[in-house]
């Protein structure tokens, strides 16, 4: 079980561990044995957690979210099995965690008297040196 708040946890049941073969180095033990971890969990399917944690961990996994809805967290950081699926757990976990938190309401403010005078004021004075450009006429 993945203790994620007081309130939220995530069975066993959830999640699906695979081990794969990692890449890069690592010399012929990469070849031999695989400990590269890939974390399945279906978001789209938990009891646990609630709609608007779904749409905002949604946003928040991007493309390690897959069309039927499940979150896929990949590692291969170190030569451990066990490390890098503590790892994956870890990295789940502040994935949901960061979706509990309901983003702040923006609170629409309107631009000041003083910078809209400023605004006007340089709009003037760019306009000015425009108007200078162009070609000169040699009857004035």
């Amino acid at each position: 079980m993945l203790q994620i708040s007081d309130k939220i946890s995530i069975e066993d049941w959830e999640l699906t561990e695979q081990f794969i073969r990692a890449s890069g180095p690592g010399g012929q033990n990469v070849n031999k044995v695989s400990t590269a971890v890939e974390l399945r969990f279906e978001a789209d399917r938990s009891p646990n957690l609630p709609s608007p944690v779904k749409t905002r961990l949604r946003r928040i996994a991007g493309r390690k979210w897959t069309k039927d809805g499940a979150v896929i967290v990949q590692v291969d950081e170190t030569r451990s099995q066990a490390r890098n699926r503590d790892i994956a757990r870890e990295r789940l976990k502040e994935m949901i965690v960061a979706a509990l938190t309901a983003p702040k309401r923006r609170v629409p403010t309107k631009p000041t008297l003083g910078s809209k005078k400023r605004r006007l004021k340089e709009k003037k004075v760019r306009g000015e040196v425009k108007s200078l450009r162009g070609k000169i006429d040699p009857d004035t």
